[in-house]
């Protein structure tokens, strides 16, 4: 027996951004977005057309922190009222953030005990979330859960509620043109990961494979592509549309051992977070065929009759793109890394994994 379900209303073309002010349909709104002067012309756009923000909330770094949701949250609470909406403006940041807010209107406290200890739930609260992403990657747009980080702990916790499903989710590639190379790779290398990652799940179905093995073809065709001519909408739309697939894919399954093993990495060396969770993905690739019947035949619709070299095709693809594979590339060495890809084996994430441990630390080299 299986199940699908993802319950997000997608709008997606170029000038999908015109649509967001009749979504917004004269409702207060608060604008979550990037203190930066292209958003800030994307917010003024938009207040043209919907009415000038009850708040703007633009603190917002790479990988939301305890420290910085805490004052988010504490602005939001104060600007809030019962009908509000949160229109969630830029990247997967932006969007994880917007889900915070929609369940704190009593500031942050409530929302970090719930992800410390998973209680009083009931206690939060549940603002509706327009998501319109700038980049091409996080797919948090069509999931319901949000990565949250207490650096100071050194800790990363999934905020996850049903109620944190975006109502509708605004993809136009025309903004994601503003996007420079470094952070275009890493955006779509995060999609291919979601992907992939969905593949060699034990939560597979029908229905987010075959989103899934779309949306790793079409991103391993078209990124080298755009890579070349970043400033080309339809291969935008392209890579785009892969990362839409790939959230699909991965709302229903959740994800893998690429991203279990990926948190720490991110939290003591820095490496963005696509780049962390997908340059491991051919040494899982390598460990997992053979695995499961029904992940070769998807696996095979996506490399080729000949998974022998699956692995050896994506490693290559991915240096291509100027990421290095090998662990020691990023400052791991041989005995951290075994001991990073035990503890994430062990992890809610890894354990999704089909695949063996001891073919995987076969396969994991440094």
């Amino acid at each position: 027996m299986w199940g699908f379900h993802n319950p997000v209303r997608i709008c997606f073309g170029v000038g999908a951004f015109d649509s967001v002010s009749n979504l917004i349909n004269r409702r207060p709104y608060c604008l979550a977005t990037y203190d930066q002067p292209y958003f800030v012309r994307l917010g003024t756009e938009l207040a043209d057309k919907a009415g000038k923000p009850e708040a703007v909330i633009n603190n917002i770094t790479p990988n939301p922190d305890f420290l910085t949701l805490a004052d988010s949250c504490q602005t939001f609470a104060q600007a809030v009222t019962s009908d509000t909406v949160i229109i969630a403006l830029g990247g997967g940041s932006v969007i994880d953030t917007a889900k915070v807010l929609a369940s704190s209107d009593q500031g942050f406290a409530p929302v970090r005990r719930f992800l410390e200890t998973g209680e009083d739930e009931e206690h939060l609260a549940a603002y509706p979330i327009i998501a319109v992403p700038t980049t091409a990657g996080t797919g948090s747009e069509v999931t319901h859960w949000a990565t949250v980080w207490d650096r100071e702990a050194q800790k990363k916790y999934s905020l996850a509620r049903y109620a944190l499903y975006p109502r509708h989710a605004v993809i136009d590639p025309a903004l994601t043109l503003a996007m420079p190379k470094d952070l275009t790779i890493n955006t779509a290398l995060d999609a291919l990961s979601h992907a992939l990652e969905s593949l060699w799940n034990r939560n597979s179905n029908p229905v987010s494979a075959n989103h899934a093995v779309f949306a790793a073809t079409e991103m391993i065709a078209a990124l080298p592509l755009l890579v070349d001519d970043l400033k080309n909408v339809a291969l935008r739309a392209r890579v785009a549309g892969a990362c839409l697939f790939a959230g699909l894919a991965f709302s229903n399954t959740k994800t893998a051992l690429a991203h279990s093993v990926s948190y720490p990495i991110t939290l003591k060396y820095s490496i963005p977070h696509g780049l962390a969770c997908s340059f491991s993905l051919p040494m899982v690739l390598a460990s997992v065929i053979g695995e499961n019947t029904e992940c070769d035949r998807n696996l095979r619709r996506i490399f080729g009759d000949d998974l022998d070299s699956a692995a050896t095709e994506l490693e290559n693809f991915l240096n291509r793109l100027g990421v290095a594979t090998k662990a020691s590339s990023y400052g791991i060495q041989s005995d951290e890394w075994k001991e990073l890809v035990t503890a994430a084996l062990a992890g809610e994430r890894g354990r999704n994994f089909i695949g063996t441990s001891e073919r995987v630390l076969e396969k994991f080299t440094a």
